[in-house]
């Protein structure tokens, strides 16, 4: 059983939901991003997303774009966030850390010695954005050899056929964006995110996270009871740009590191009264 299922499993029989904050790696600086991931999982997260930043994130609304920017601008590679794993991994084994980004960083690096190196740090699952399962063929059978769970999207669009596809070929747990668009766009439709998710749930066992549109507590919460995990990204990463940008003072990393934690540990409040 990998590391997600695991976590899975283990918060199904305590009735608990999956908290899993996504963060971009190396914003707004390389150095923040460990001890944030630290302070994260201290703050009631059970799974992290980490960004890998890509100089065209297609899927992703401005703040995140920025955040890749910033990140960028430190010139953070997909090695420098393998490396970070690495840091994290010396006094964290438990917590499961998905990459998620773009198929590019990989092709560069190459699918053999990404997946190796993935696994020598113990990436426990990968998310890309622009690789449907029909595009998966060459990277797919390297992660399940590795043991690192390939996670894919349905979005509101998604057909019960491209629901039994990704059931076929993933694992660890399916993405389920929301919204139709890109991150930090829009309002939930709660009635209809339900719906979505029950035509799923006829199509897939695997665990059910939900992202795109969280921004609070409440939503949180509503979403909880819905889904198997909370996805929030958008929402963290907009703390960040506030208060790193050039034109309000700059907080001090910890303080920063402050904000985002308080509002994950209200997310975790939240979710654990439903």
């Amino acid at each position: 059983m990998s590391r997600l299922s695991a976590t899975f499993a283990s918060l199904k029989a305590n009735h608990r939901k999956a908290l899993i904050p996504f963060i971009t790696a190396g914003d707004p600086t390389p150095g923040f991003t460990v001890p944030l991931l630290h302070a994260m999982v201290a703050a009631g997260a059970d799974i992290i997303e980490l960004g890998v930043p890509f100089s065209d994130p297609m899927a992703d609304g401005p703040v995140i774009q920025k955040a890749s920017e910033r990140s960028l601008a430190h010139h953070t590679s997909l090695r420098k966030v393998l490396n970070m794993v690495a840091e994290f991994r010396q006094t964290d084994k438990a917590t499961p850390i998905v990459l998620m980004g773009y198929l590019n960083p990989i092709e560069a690096m190459g699918y053999a010695a990404f997946v190796e190196r993935a696994k020598a740090v113990d990436v426990d699952g990968v998310i890309t954005v622009d690789m449907p399962p029909e595009e998966a063929g060459d990277l797919l059978p390297l992660l399940q050899a590795a043991g690192i769970d390939p996670v894919f999207l349905l979005a509101p669009t998604s057909t019960p056929e491209r629901v039994r596809k990704v059931d076929a070929v993933g694992s660890g747990y399916v993405y389920y964006v929301s919204l139709k668009g890109v991150t930090g766009a829009g309002n939930l439709d709660l009635d209809d995110v339900e719906a979505r998710l029950a035509g799923i749930r006829l199509n897939t066992q695997l665990p059910l996270g939900v992202g795109f549109g969280i921004k609070n507590a409440e939503t949180a919460a509503q979403i909880a009871k819905l889904a198997d995990a909370v996805v929030v990204g958008s929402a963290l990463i907009e703390l960040i740009e506030q208060h790193c940008a050039p034109v309000e003072p700059a907080l001090e990393e910890q303080a920063l590191s402050d904000l985002i934690c308080r509002m994950l540990r209200d997310m975790r409040s939240a979710m654990d009264t439903i």
